[in-house]
């Protein structure tokens, strides 16, 4: 297929216009107002971080835009396509992580992106990327049933095989190589994607990202007022560990940003903010602990 021309401005404005709706909606359901950090990048454009943190719901949030240029592109972004290496470039997304308070709520990842850059001809080279995902610490396959049904009503009007693709993606992306397991019980991730030309492969990324709301919010709602002692907290506290663990060492949007004298308070918004280790642990037989390694930290067909 012919790449039709791509229209970074109108990314733009619809990941501004993302952000906010997203951030408006958890105003509304925490009852506390993010705050707004807005930046600027030395060597070209800046972002805006938008940050909640101790809310009554959730313990940290952060929704952040960024729109960035550099001289020169980072290993990391250049892995899968070695010809742009060292090319001037161009990336906007937004990218957020929730972090509830309750241990019953899960934890959601979301990142809508576009990268523009060209090859050594001077061609445009562009692509978009991102996904969803959610990393619960407490199963409810309602739950991860509803999420992936939200996931897959996202991408079907652009072709039947982009759920089970990048179901699959995701499953494999977001998976710690040496905890041997999954981060959590996935959802949809794709990256270099412009196989639908500019205008159809920009609309399948308005539709990933208007999902989110419908996604997530329903299960924080439904979740969020779960009753819950110590016994809960720590176990969230011990999972949160893996997610530190995973941003750290394999996201490819942690490390192209830390490469590429990105803002790091902005890069590591994503951590949570109370976490655990302990030594070889293990949950105890038949308990709900025992029961998310055994039911949900496994790749599943979760609308089987």
């Amino acid at each position: 297929m012919t790449l039709s021309a791509p229209a970074p401005s109108a990314v733009q404005n619809y990941l501004g216009d993302l952000q906010q709706r997203i951030v408006a909606a958890l105003e509304r359901i925490d009852g506390q107002v993010f705050i707004s950090d807005r930046w600027d990048r030395p060597e070209g454009g800046g972002g805006m971080s938008r940050i909640l943190e101790d809310g009554r719901v959730l313990e940290r949030a952060g929704v952040g835009f960024s729109h960035v240029k550099g001289s020169s592109l980072p290993p990391s972004a250049a892995a899968n396509r070695p010809g742009i290496g060292g090319q001037p470039w161009e990336a906007m997304g937004v990218s957020l992580v929730l972090h509830p308070r309750n241990p019953y709520a899960p934890t959601v990842h979301m990142n809508v992106r576009f990268f523009s850059t060209s090859d050594a001809d001077g061609k445009p080279v562009w692509w978009f990327g991102g996904g969803l995902d959610l990393t619960p610490y407490y199963g409810f396959v309602e739950d991860a049933q509803h999420f992936h049904r939200s996931c897959r009503d996202a991408l079907e009007p652009f072709g039947d095989d982009l759920y089970p693709r990048f179901k699959k993606w995701c499953d494999e992306y977001f998976y710690l190589k040496h905890r041997q397991e999954p981060r959590g019980i996935g959802g949809i991730f794709f990256d270099d994607f412009n196989a639908l030309g500019f205008e159809r492969s920009f609309a399948m990324l308005q539709s990933v990202g208007d999902s989110f709301i419908g996604a997530y919010l329903p299960l924080l709602e439904k979740r969020m007022d779960t009753p819950y002692g110590e016994r809960e907290r720590d176990f969230q506290a011990y999972r949160r560990g893996r997610y530190v663990e995973f941003n750290l060492v394999f996201d490819r949007g942690t490390l192209f940003g830390l490469q590429s004298g990105g803002r790091t308070e902005s890069i590591l918004m994503s951590m949570p903010p109370v976490v655990k280790w302990r030594y070889n642990w293990q949950p105890d037989a038949g308990t709900p602990e025992a029961a998310l390694y055994s039911d949900f930290l496994v790749h599943r067909d979760w609308l089987a």
